[in-house]
């Protein structure tokens, strides 16, 4: 059976700040993702930007420059996150899924199965967790929901032109969504359950939309929701009760994500709410298992009505882990970010 120090389980950003700082602290470190680093970001539609800007999501030090200038794109932070790694030589095993986490006397065994099917089980003296908090998107639980049509991510904008399509949801993903479907030729129609977009809808997107509803070139119906998705239309429910039916060759359900909590479970962490939050020091990151950390924005579990953790204000978790494990001086409490973007 493998040792190691450490192991760390998730390769997003953090993780991957994370390892840079167990390889500069001289710490033997293993990390596995059941993804491609980044796997989250991966996952984007092509050409979406940040909403934090550079600098504030550069991480190990190592700085971003971009073509144009501005906020990162996805295709940007993807490059810049495989040169990270490559310039730090970090031996990431992606494509390998953690299945079991289980505490000896003095240290974790973790089962993990790669891509191929091969198992294998390693033992760890620390584990940390840096799943993230976007593992599955949120559902409607609607009749229709899994048609073919339907679907959690917006495609290339390409894939809607001339077409009908109803965008459910009022925050950013939604309201983004709504102004690169309309830029790129579809007619968009929005349906939100709240009585205007949510207070949260970035600065500089809000304008635009507003106007587009406005002068009704973005068809928006408030106070409703989806009750049938049916393959050429969708029927809403208003706040009044009464039925509308919109067109739709495509749906698309702009409504957040979960996390998942599992491993976290399984471990005997405990979890608090539907949220599903985890237990933990946060002077040190550590849960109420000892051995046992958890950094990024799983701390958060399922973060509904509004992002309120995301990576800009989790880069402090990795000084805090590391020192928790070499025994230094935990970082102070960083000052709140000030208008923070993500």
């Amino acid at each position: 059976m493998a040792r190691t120090e450490v192991m760390i389980v998730g390769a997003g950003p953090l993780g991957i700040e994370l390892a840079i700082a167990f390889k500069r602290a001289g710490l033997d470190c293993v990390q596995v993702d059941a993804g491609q680093i980044g796997q989250t970001i991966l996952a984007w539609p092509p050409m979406t930007r940040w909403f934090s800007s550079s600098e504030r999501i550069t991480i190990a030090g190592v700085p971003i420059q971009t073509v144009s200038q501005e906020k990162c794109t996805r295709e940007e932070y993807l490059a810049y996150l495989r040169s990270v790694v490559m310039q730090f030589d970090l031996d990431i095993c992606t494509y390998e899924r953690t299945l079991d986490i289980s505490r000896d006397t003095d240290a974790f065994s973790v089962t993990t199965r790669t891509r191929a099917g091969k198992v294998r089980t390693r033992t760890a003296r620390y584990v940390v967790l840096t799943t993230g908090g976007m593992a599955a998107p949120n559902r409607l639980g609607v009749h229709g929901e899994d048609l073919p049509h339907v679907s959690h991510v917006l495609a290339d904008p390409h894939t809607y032109f001339r077409r009908d399509v109803l965008i459910v949801g009022g925050r950013n993903s939604a309201v983004e969504a709504a102004l690169r479907l309309h830029h790129a030729g579809a007619r968009v129609t929005m349906c939100y359950r709240g009585t205007s977009l949510g207070d949260g809808v970035k600065y500089w997107l809000r304008p635009e939309i507003e106007y587009l509803i406005k002068k009704e070139r973005i068809k928006t119906h408030f106070e409703t929701v989806p009750i049938v998705i049916l393959p050429d239309r969708v029927e809403l429910r208003t706040g009044g009760g009464d039925t509308v039916t919109v067109p739709a060759d495509f749906v698309l359900m702009m409504i957040g994500y979960v996390a998942d909590m599992s491993l976290f479970r399984q471990a005997g962490v405990e979890l608090t709410g539907d949220r599903e939050v985890p237990s933990f020091d946060r002077q040190t990151m550590q849960t109420n298992v000892p051995g046992l950390f958890v950094a990024g924005t799983a701390i958060a579990g399922t973060q509904r009505s509004g992002v309120r953790v995301f990576l800009e204000n989790c880069h402090v978790h990795v000084d805090r882990i590391v020192a928790a494990i070499t025994g230094g001086t935990p970082p102070p409490e960083p000052e709140p970010v000030l208008l923070p973007e993500a």
